[in-house]
């Protein structure tokens, strides 16, 4: 069993699911199918480094507030560690610290020289200004300054968080050191040394790996039924090309309610509407309302769920009626709602592989950025599209020639390649 990490986290209340425990346990079933040494075991259990930061801030107000941020480095045994920044009022160390685990096996899984980090603030950014936000943003990044750079640890943006702050993050580190440093994140604006096709990575990802697997089903995305709770840049991004592809979005949500057409819904109309309306569905008027809860069990061919954690779990695992269900965000479905979907056949695109373009295009964003060498929007969709399909291939054959689900085949491959790594340098001193 893998051992719970001395780490000053918080403690998880007994009627939530812990992320950080789920993370382990995925850990585990994958050491238990490759029979790792005990040894690697507890090296990989364990984040490398957990810092936690004061941000003290000036509102507009005038009032002083403290915040603070996390910056959990789980493993550089492949590379420099990666990983979002997420601005949430749920932000916890927990969560950071699963989330910063599972980059680790997601870079492996994808063949990307990266470990795993994550970065986040318990903030809601809807309720500060430009000015507020910039200035905690400034201050976290120069809190952080020796923990991060382009060799050490790369942030990018993650929930509540944009190329807006990546800029802010690498220009405060640019002025600290001196020299402007594009490398230090990803999923900046295209001005300061971004990527094209970064906006749109994470959602063509799912995409890719929902065609891939539909086409080994003998199926095609043209009229396929899908469902996509959330509609920000994943969920958007998804329904956009998967409408282009030939899919009918029948249901689509926001953290306010979502929206349902038996027809499909016209996704560029749609996404006009939320872009009036505060990025919300909520009385579109060519739908009809349905809440968060209801849209995750409605009839479908694909769910996709691209918002928060926890979203399915085994209280409405039951009533899932989708064929099958791609993990756009990051751990949507619990192990026990797993263990229940895998058991009536449901195919689950875990989220280490199904969200992966994101990071895949973000390492093609930092390459890009070490050569001072950019590449047209057509040759990175064909270069993430190749490291997705290869991961997914390696994926379905790991999982025919071990007899597992997909979930444990692609964690096998990612934990893998990094006790390998780990065996191979050897341990210091």
């Amino acid at each position: 069993m893998v051992s719970t990490p001395v780490l000053p986290l918080e403690a998880a209340s007994p009627a939530h699911i812990c992320p950080f425990d789920q993370a382990c346990s995925y850990l585990e079933a994958a050491a238990k199918e490759l029979r790792l040494d005990r040894g690697i075991v507890e090296i990989l259990s364990h984040p490398r480094k957990v810092v936690t930061v004061s941000i003290p801030v000036k509102l507009d107000n005038g009032e002083i507030r403290v915040f603070a941020g996390h910056r959990v480095q789980h493993s550089d045994i492949l590379g420099p560690y990666k990983g979002g920044t997420r601005y949430h009022p749920a932000v916890t160390l927990r969560e950071v610290s699963a989330l910063a685990m599972l980059m680790t096996w997601k870079c492996a899984l994808l063949g990307i020289p990266y470990g795993g980090g994550k970065g986040g603030i318990a903030i809601d950014p809807k309720r500060y200004s430009v000015g507020e936000l910039e200035r905690i943003t400034r201050r976290y990044t120069s809190e952080l300054i020796k923990d991060i750079g382009p060799a050490v640890d790369i942030p990018a943006p993650d929930m509540g968080t944009s190329a807006r702050e990546m800029a802010w993050m690498m220009d405060t580190y640019s002025v600290n050191v001196g020299h402007a440093v594009p490398g230090v994140v990803t999923g900046k604006p295209l001005s300061v040394g971004g990527s094209l096709g970064r906006e749109m990575a994470t959602g063509r990802g799912t995409m890719i790996i929902v065609r891939e697997a539909l086409a080994d089903q003998g199926k095609s995305l043209v009229g396929m039924q899908v469902v996509i709770q959330g509609f920000g840049n994943v969920g958007m991004a998804a329904a956009e090309l998967l409408h282009q592809a030939g899919a009918k979005i029948i249901a689509v949500s926001t953290g306010a309610g979502g929206v349902f057409a038996k027809e499909g819904l016209d996704i560029p109309v749609l996404k006009a509407y939320a872009a009036a309306n505060r990025r919300s569905v909520v009385g579109f008027p060519q739908a009809v309302p349905i809440s968060n809860a209801d849209l995750l069990t409605l009839p479908c061919d694909v769910l996709i769920p691209a918002a928060l954690e926890n979203q399915i779990t085994e209280e409405n695992a039951d009533r899932i009626q989708a064929h099958m269900i791609a993990e756009a965000a990051n751990g949507p479905v619990t192990l026990e709602a797993n263990l229940s979907l895998e058991a009536r056949g449901v195919t689950v695109l875990p989220d280490i592989l199904a969200n992966a373009g994101g990071v895949v295009v973000s390492y093609l964003e930092w390459v890009q950025g070490l050569s001072y060498l950019f590449w047209d929007e057509e040759r990175v969709n064909r270069e993430m599209e190749h490291l997705m399909v290869q991961a997914y291939r390696q994926v379905t054959q790991q999982s025919k020639l071990r007899q597992i689900p997909l979930r444990l085949a692609a964690y096998t491959l990612g934990v893998g390649r990094v006790a390998q790594a780990l065996t191979d340098r050897g341990l210091y001193p």
